[in-house]
């Protein structure tokens, strides 16, 4: 002897695999990023960030105990260097090659 459930379909709705773009709310773009998202968005760990934000390379904020980096002034930052630092990261080149 067995017992049968019953089947009930699921009611129609978004799934996670079917969300149309007009689905979702708009996401509110953030005036500034985490130095965590930075050192995401520059390919460098989260102590290296953290060290060149102290240095004052990386323009950044200090509220409280934290560090914010305003995203206008990151960018403007990063389009600026993009000549001015060697591939090794420093101001000057790596001698002995």
């Amino acid at each position: 002897m067995s017992i049968v459930v019953p089947f009930a379909p699921r009611q129609a709705g978004p799934r996670a695999g079917n969300v149309s773009p007009g689905d979702c709310p708009p996401q509110p773009v953030r005036a500034v990023y985490t130095v965590k998202e930075v050192a995401a968005l520059l390919s460098l760990s989260v102590s290296s960030a953290y060290a060149l934000v102290r240095a004052g390379q990386i323009p950044a904020e200090r509220l409280g105990r934290r560090w914010v980096v305003p995203r206008s002034r990151f960018h403007a930052w990063l389009d600026g260097t993009s000549g001015g630092l060697s591939a090794t990261g420093t101001d000057a080149p790596r001698g002995g090659w």
